[in-house]
């Protein structure tokens, strides 16, 4: 029955059919008659009772009502499935179910095995044998199984957290099809290409050209991350998709290790670029405490990137040759490396007068020696050294004086003694630029500076392996630096000294990144012990590991140690996740730093290619039985009205428990999820209408001020009055033409809409609940103007404590994120926005305004602009501005001021007509510092 649209998982259920002739013979059987005797005394009551008739025969439409709830029963128990029709002739032989189980595949994974199940439940009804095979497994031989077995170990099938090793199964699925030729493969592919994946597409090639390939996938949109990298300035990853159809934009967001959110960053693909990157411009104390990246919205280990020991910053050590006396703190060589070391690495020097300074650094577990110019070492430092370059460590040398007459084994190379100097023998006539890097060398990729100049050097040794040992050279091939392996460790050296008596490499922008580049390579961990000549390899158990969603959880019992240096991606063996102890941990990531993502390229198959979302085979029995019941409730109520019980009165009392009835039922059995137009709301989710009135809304481009609703009537009043009069001078005296002030509610009103909100502090009222000062805070953030006014400068007393309303403001900021302040300077840009004033005033001119502390000011004593036009989200005062600017229509103040200038009442309207500007305008004003040499470049 496989060749019908309809299949039937129990086909012999259907031979009840034949009993409906039957059953149609047994429902019409009308029970006799009953006997009827008159009894007397009853004929007057029989007289008061209704006649109700009954059929002698059942109706021949409930009969065919009845008989079809029998024959939708019997077919629902014969498993009634839906197969829709394929392009290709059905295959008779066993299948071949393959599955793509790695991260790439997590974004919809229930939709994969949903549909491999569907392909299963097709050949348990068709009566073939199903092999079920994860490519992200281990390789092992395939064996056929009844459809049972095989969707037993379809569910066990885990998502792994790597990609599918799809070629390491090849052969596998070749002795597979070579024993089963007329097997039909079906593959639920994640659609990525990590691999070159032409070897197994090959291979597919002729199931397709036969019709016995059936493939299933979705559209390729998934991001990657790879190759993190913490930089002197931000932590830099690269983000990766498949095609340009993927998203185009994301945020990046950076985890310690408790799953706590230190920074986001987005990142955006230019056209159909397929790789960007996300930078995320953190402090260096925050960015070593980054141990893992991931994509938000992305569930999946492709999508997350680890980081571990190496990415956070080294403990460095400097030892300088230069004698204490002599010495000159900004010109010594410990100065330019510590400098230049500083924003990634944890820089130590020992004390002064130390008698062994080498071996008192080296007990402080350092990664990074440096040696400036320090010539001939004693035997136990020496030794010291030497331990410590073996167990893992990086000496880095610069030359110096001293080093040029001395030698010792602590060398990348045999140095010549002397010096290679301008205008000396074996040296040239003019400084020398460096050569560009080569791709053996760990600088390559830097930029070299025009003007990079080098004067002196030490040469080295000619040998057979210096080519390999350089790192930089000079244009005419002598090296600059070089690099050694010793043990698990590494001696660099630079042939130049480390401050500018050489060179001025040091005051370059290059000497920053190629130290960094030395310090990276530094090792985290004690090298191996060694046995005879021969070494172990060191080892590294996994800690924590991430699943394929992307999260972390212990380590399965297949994961396996890996070497220390590790650079690869994630196996089944070593999945990604951190490795070794948490003091000196390595990472393992799903992709390699060089790996890319692209699509696969399914077209060259010529099969079939379904989405995953599409079912293969849809059962029918859901639908059969809500069928039946809705049958068997009409049934009911035909039965009810043919008996008189269901009239007008009765009908209300019965239809409202058969609807309920119905309700339960279909909803019992439950309808697809594809009926589901809409997800359910969720019971935390609110939806309230603003309770500001539209008809202020509606006018969108009219400006608005707002003031803060207390409780207090009389301050609420007053503040309306102040903006009131504040808005009559700004129409009278400027360009704006401000709508009548609102009074909003924190906590329930949208505050987008008001450029400035005036808030006078009253003391005692209750401190606002967490919610509204998170609102209150993205409203600044976002560019608003909050003007916090206490109006107790004349309460307020130098030394005497603060004021209960400085107390309730003081309480009230303690959560917020807010700027530093300063007192308003003379010279802000808040004092010359519109009006040149010496400061704010209101009713009271004693009280300081507070504002955003600007930059420090230059030499010549100038403050600097701040970047953009961004103004400073908050002003505190004590001034009481509002009574200063409530005014009547003939310009007359409605509260006297306490101040002696008669001019007060107009200087406190002048510095609101500021406020005004200054939120609306920014620090443009700024700028006119710039007006002089300006004109004076224009020759005027």
């Amino acid at each position: 029955m496989s060749a019908l649209p309809f299949t039937f998982s129990a086909p012999l259920a259907l031979a009840a059919l034949a009993l409906l002739p039957a059953l149609w013979l047994i429902l019409r059987v009308t029970p006799p008659r009953p006997r009827r005797i008159d009894f007397p005394p009853l004929k007057i009551m029989a007289d008061l009772v209704a006649r109700r008739e009954l059929p002698a025969h059942t109706p021949w439409w409930l009969l065919a009502l009845r008989m079809a709830i029998a024959a939708l029963a019997i077919l629902a128990v014969a498993g009634p499935v839906w197969n829709p029709p394929r392009e290709a002739a059905a295959v008779r032989g066993p299948m071949l179910l393959v599955i793509d189980n790695g991260f790439g595949a997590a974004g919809d994974w229930s939709d994969r095995i949903a549909v491999a199940e569907s392909r299963i439940a097709a050949a348990t009804r068709e009566g073939r044998t199903v092999a079920v095979l994860g490519l992200a497994e281990n390789p092992a031989e395939i064996a056929l199984s009844d459809p049972r077995a095989a969707l037993e170990k379809l569910r066990a099938l885990p998502l792994e957290p790597h990609a599918p090793d799809r070629a390491a199964h090849g052969p596998r699925i070749e002795n597979f099809l070579r024993a089963q030729p007329q097997a039909e493969l079906v593959w639920v592919t994640d659609g990525l290409a990590i691999r070159d994946e032409s070897p197994f597409l090959a291979q597919l090639k002729p199931l397709a050209d036969a019709g016995r390939l059936a493939i299933h996938a979705a559209p390729a949109d998934q991001i990657a991350l790879a190759a993190p990298e913490n930089q002197a300035g931000a932590l830099t990853v690269k983000v990766l998709r498949p095609n340009p159809a993927a998203a185009a934009t994301g945020q990046v967001r950076a985890l310690d290790l408790k799953g706590l959110s230190l920074g986001e960053a987005p990142f955006i693909f230019e056209g159909n670029a397929l790789e960007t990157s996300a930078r995320l411009t953190l402090p260096i104390e925050v960015r070593n405490a980054v141990s893992r990246l991931e994509v938000l919205g992305q569930r999946s280990a492709g999508a997350v990137a680890l980081l571990d020991d190496s990415a956070k910053r080294r403990r460095v050590g400097i030892v300088s040759g230069t004698t204490a006396d002599t010495a000159q703190p900004l010109l010594s060589p410990t100065y330019y490396v510590s400098r230049a070391l500083q924003p990634y690495a944890d820089v130590r020097q020992p004390r002064q007068g130390s008698t062994d300074p080498v071996g008192e650094l080296l007990a402080q577990n350092l990664s990074v020696l440096v040696l400036a110019d320090i010539g001939a070492l004693d035997r136990d430092t020496t030794g010291k050294v030497e331990e410590f370059v073996r167990r893992g460590g990086v000496l880095l040398r610069f030359a110096g004086a001293r080093l040029a007459t001395a030698s010792d084994e602590l060398t990348p190379v045999r140095l010549r003694r002397g010096g290679r100097t301008l205008g000396g023998g074996l040296s040239w006539d003019t400084p020398r630029k460096l050569a560009a890097f080569t791709r053996e060398s760990p600088f390559y990729g830097l930029t070299i500076g025009e003007d990079l100049r080098v004067n002196r050097q030490i040469l080295a040794e000619p040998e057979p392996e210096l080519s390999r040992k350089t790192w930089a050279a000079l244009e005419d091939g002598t090296p600059v630096v070089t690099g050694e392996r010793r043990g698990d460790g590494l001696i660099a050296m630079f042939h130049v000294t480390a401050d500018t008596t050489w060179s001025n490499l040091p005051l370059s922008g290059l000497f920053v990144e190629m130290l960094r580049k030395v310090v990276n390579l530094s090792g985290t961990g004690p090298a191996p012990a060694t046995q005879g000549d021969e070494t172990r390899v060191e080892t590294l158990s996994p800690t924590r590991v991430l699943d394929g969603l992307g999260q972390f959880r212990t380590p399965p019992p297949t994961s396996q140690p890996v070497a220390r240096s590790f650079t690869g991606r994630a196996s089944l063996l070593h999945p990604p996740g951190l490795y070794g102890p948490s003091e000196s941990s390595l990472s393992v990531n799903a992709l390699a730093p060089a790996d890319k993502l692209a699509a696969l390229d399914l077209a060259g198959l010529g099969a079939p290619v379904l989405p995953i979302s599409e079912p293969v085979a849809r059962d029918m029995r859901p639908l059969l039985l809500v069928l039946a019941l809705l049958l068997l409730v009409a049934d009911t109520l035909a039965t009810l009205w043919l008996g008189g019980r269901l009239g007008l009165r009765r009908a209300r009392k019965v239809v409202a428990p058969a609807a309920i009835l119905l309700a339960l039922t279909v909803g019992g059995f439950g309808l697809p999820d594809a009926a589901r137009a809409q997800t359910p709301p969720q019971p935390n989710q609110q939806q309230a209408l603003p309770p500001i009135p539209r008809e202020l809304l509606a006018n969108g481009a009219m400006t608005r001020l707002a003031y803060a609703v207390t409780g207090d009537r009389a301050v609420d009043d007053m503040s309306k009055a102040g903006l009131t009069g504040l808005n009559t001078i700004l129409a009278a005296r400027t360009a704006l033409e401000p709508g009548d002030p609102v009074g909003v509610n924190v906590e329930r009103d949208e505050l987008a809409f008001f450029p400035v909100l005036y808030w006078p502090i009253v003391a005692g009222r209750p401190i606002p609940a967490p919610d509204m000062l998170r609102k209150l805070e993205a409203y600044m953030k976002g560019g608003g103007l909050v003007i916090f006014d206490t109006r107790d400068a004349m309460s307020a007393r130098p030394g005497g404590g603060t004021t209960p309303e400085g107390d309730q403001l003081k309480r009230m900021l303690q959560t917020l994120d807010i700027p530093e302040l300063e007192p308003l300077p003379r010279d802000h840009v808040l004092t010359k926005t519109f009006y040149l004033l010496d400061g704010l005033v209101g009713r009271y001119d004693t009280g300081t305004t507070w504002v955003e502390a600007l930059p420090p000011a230059d030499e010549e004593g100038r403050r600097p602009a701040r970047a953009g036009d961004n103004v400073s989200p908050i002003v505190i005062t004590s001034n009481d501005l509002a009574s200063a600017w409530a005014i009547d229509r003939r310009g007359e103040g409605l509260v006297p001021l306490s101040g002696g200038d008669p001019r007060q009442r107009e200087m406190a309207l002048r510095g609101g007509v500021n406020l005004v500007m200054y939120a609306l305008t920014g620090n443009y004003k700024a700028d006119q510092v710039h007006v002089p040499a300006l004109l004076e470049r224009l020759g005027q």
